[in-house]
C-alpha cells in the first residue's frame, strides 16, 4: 500500500487547526479556572462531572476529566476517524494541562481556588452581590468561545462533545443544541451536592450562554450566502471568482422583461465571511452590475458541508 505524502498546503493547514485548537482550549480553561471553579458553579460536559467529583470530594478536576475522557475516546476512534480522534486526543492532554495550570496561575500554588472552603463543604453560599453573576456569565462565554473554536477545526474537548460530534456527523442537528441536550443530566446532579436549585437554574444559564455562543461561532464561521449578478462583464465576473475565491459559479440563461433582451446571470454561493471579497471584486469589474444578495439556510456538496441524512 503506497501512502501519499502530505502536501505542504495541507500540512499548513494542519499546523493551523492545532494553533486555533490550542487557542480555544487557552479560552474555556481559563473560563473554569478563573471564573466557574472559585465561585463553584457547574455546567455540563466531562468537565462539569470533574467540577461536581471536585466540589464534593476535592479530587482535581483535571484528573476526573482526564480519565472520563481516557474511557470515551475508545468508542471515538472507529467511529470518527483518526484525524478526529488525534485532535481530540491532543486537546484532552492539553486542556487537561491547562486546567491544571491556569488554576495554578489564577489561584495560587496550590491551585484551590479562594471560595472553596474545603472539599465536600455544600454548606458554601451563593455570593449576596451581582458578582456570582457575571463571573459565571463571562467563564460560560469564555467556554463558548472555546468550544466554538476548537469545532471550528474540526476537533473536541472530549466528554459529550464526542457524543454530540457523532450525532451531528449523522444528523442534522446543531452542535450547541446536542451537547445542552447531553448535559441536562449533569447540572441537575449538582442538586445533591448543594442542596441548593438557585445553583441547578444558573448552571442552565451558563450552559444556555455556552450553547448560543458555540452555535454563533460555529454557525456563524460556516454561514452562507447566495448572489445573483447580473452584468455585461460575466465572463470576466466569473473567471475571477473561480480563480480568486475558489467559488463555483453558474451561469443562467435570462430574459429583461423590460428590455425584452437575452442577459446572462451568474449564481454564486459562497461564506459570508466572502461577500465584501465579491462586491469589491464586481465593483472593479462592472460598477454598474446588479446583484442581489440573500442568505442562505444551508448549503450542502463539493466545498461546503457535507450532505446529512435524516
Amino acid at each position: 500500500m503506497q501512502i501519499t505524502k502530505p502536501t505542504k498546503a495541507e500540512v499548513m493547514r494542519e499546523l493551523k487547526d492545532y494553533i486555533f485548537i490550542t487557542f480555544g482550549l487557552i479560552s474555556y480553561a481559563m473560563g473554569w479556572a478563573a471564573f466557574l471553579i472559585p465561585y463553584q458553579i457547574t455546567t455540563g460536559g466531562t468537565t462539569g462531572i470533574g467540577a461536581i467529583i471536585y466540589y464534593s470530594t476535592g479530587f482535581p478536576i483535571q484528573w476526573s476529566y482526564f480519565i472520563i475522557n481516557a474511557v470515551l475516546m475508545t468508542f471515538a476512534i472507529k467511529i470518527l476517524g483518526p484525524k478526529f480522534s488525534i485532535k481530540t486526543t491532543y486537546a484532552i492532554f492539553m486542556l487537561t494541562f491547562l486546567l491544571w495550570f491556569f488554576q495554578i496561575l489564577v489561584n495560587g500554588a496550590d491551585g484551590v481556588p479562594p471560595l472553596v472552603l474545603g472539599p465536600g463543604q455544600a454548606d458554601f453560599k451563593v455570593p449576596a452581590s451581582g458578582v456570582y453573576v457575571v463571573k459565571g456569565l463571562i467563564g460560560a462565554a469564555m467556554c463558548g468561545v472555546g468550544l466554538g473554536v476548537v469545532f471550528n477545526c474540526n476537533g473536541s474537548t472530549g466528554g459529550t462533545d464526542i457524543i454530540a460530534a457523532i450525532i451531528h456527523k449523522y444528523r442534522d442537528v446543531t452542535l450547541g443544541r446536542m451537547i445542552m441536550a447531553c448535559d441536562v443530566i449533569i447540572i441537575t446532579s449538582c442538586y445533591f451536592i448543594f442542596n441548593d436549585w438557585r445553583r441547578v437554574i444558573f448552571g442552565f444559564v451558563t450552559l444556555f450562554v455556552i450553547g448560543i455562543v458555540l452555535d454563533y461561532i460555529v454557525n456563524g464561521a460556516r454561514q452562507s450566502v447566495q448572489f445573483f449578478i447580473f452584468s455585461k462583464d460575466y465572463e470576466k465576473i466569473a473567471d475571477r471568482i473561480t480563480k480568486e475565491t475558489h467559488r463555483g459559479v453558474t451561469v443562467l440563461d435570462g430574459i429583461g422583461w423590460y428590455s425584452k433582451r437575452n442577459v446572462k446571470v451568474l449564481v454564486v454561493l459562497a461564506y459570508k465571511r466572502q461577500s465584501v471579497e465579491i462586491f469589491r471584486l464586481v465593483k472593479d469589474i462592472d460598477p454598474n452590475a446588479f446583484i442581489s444578495q440573500s442568505s442562505v439556510i444551508g448549503v450542502y456538496g463539493e466545498g461546503f458541508d457535507k450532505l446529512k441524512g435524516k
